[in-house]
C-alpha cells in the first residue's frame, strides 16, 4: 500500500506548474531536514526518512545528499579511531608502524567510507532510479521492525515507491572494496579480500539500519527514566 502512496508524490505527466513547484519545495524541505538529524547530536543520520510518504529526491539531491554524508567531521574522528584501533592490532601490516603506517591507515579507512558513500548513495542510485534512504518504519512487532531494518541492506525503494533489489548498495560495497586494492597492501588486495569485505560493508550497514529504526524508541525511554 506504501509504494502507490509514494508514487503519488510525483507529479503524472503533464502536471501543472503548480504541482510541479509544491514537489520541489517539500524536495527541497526535507533535504535540508535530513542534513540536520544525528543520533546522539554527533553521529550523521541524514539517509534516513522518518515520513513514509516522502518526496523522491532528485539526482542532484541524492548526490548532494551523499557528499554531505561522506564530508562531515565525524568522518574523520571514526577514520582516526578505526585507523588507531587497525595499528594497536597490527592490521595492514604493508603499511607498517609509526607516523606514516597511522597516516595510511587513516587515509585508507577515509577513503573506503567516502567511495562507498558516493557510489553507493549517490552515483549508483542515480543511474538506477533507486532511493538511498533508510525508511523508518517506527511501528509494529519487534520482530518485524527487525527484520524490515536488516533486510534494508537487499532491499529499497526505487524513486516510484516500489520495493525493488537494493542493487545501489550491494553494487556499492563491491565497487569500493574493488577501489580499494589501488591503496591496499599488496597482502590485502585480491578478488577474496574485495567480496569479503563488500559483505562486511554490507552487515555494518544491516546493523546499522536496525540502530537507526530502534534508537528513537530508545533514546524515549532513556529520557523518560532519566526525569
Amino acid at each position: 500500500m506504501l509504494g502507490p502512496c509514494l508514487a503519488q508524490t510525483q507529479p503524472a505527466p503533464g502536471a501543472s506548474a503548480q504541482d510541479q513547484s509544491d514537489l520541489a519545495r517539500r524536495q527541497q524541505e526535507q533535504l535540508k531536514r535530513q542534513e540536520s538529524q544525528r543520533v546522539l547530536g554527533v553521529i550523521p543520520n541524514f539517509n534516513t526518512s522518518f515520513d513514509p510518504n516522502a518526496p523522491p529526491l532528485t539526482r542532484v539531491q541524492k548526490f548532494h545528499l551523499a557528499f554531505h554524508s561522506a564530508v562531515d567531521p565525524f568522518q574523520f574522528v571514526a577514520a582516526a579511531a578505526d585507523a588507531g584501533l587497525s595499528q594497536a592490532q597490527n592490521g595492514f601490516k604493508g603499511y607498517g608502524q609509526g607516523g606514516q603506517g597511522y597516516a595510511k591507515r587513516f587515509g585508507a579507512s577515509y577513503l573506503d567510507n567516502f567511495d562507498e558513500t558516493m557510489i553507493g548513495n549517490g552515483l549508483l542510485p542515480v543511474l538506477l532510479h533507486q532511493d538511498p534512504r533508510y525508511f523508518r518504519k517506527g511501528s509494529g512487532k519487534f520482530s518485524e521492525r527487525f527484520v524490515y531494518a536488516l533486510v534494508s541492506s537487499v532491499r529499497c525503494r526505487d524513486d516510484h515507491g516500489k520495493w525493488v533489489p537494493n542493487y545501489s548498495n550491494l553494487l556499492g560495497s563491491v565497487a569500493s572494496g574493488g577501489i580499494s586494492n589501488l591503496y591496499y597492501p599488496a597482502t590485502d588486495r585480491g578478488l577474496g579480500l574485495t567480496l569479503e569485505r563488500a559483505m562486511t560493508e554490507v552487515a555494518e550497514g544491516a546493523i546499522g539500519s536496525v540502530f537507526v529504526e530502534f534508537w528513537p524508541d530508545i533514546s524515549r525511554k532513556l529520557s523518560r527514566s532519566h526525569h
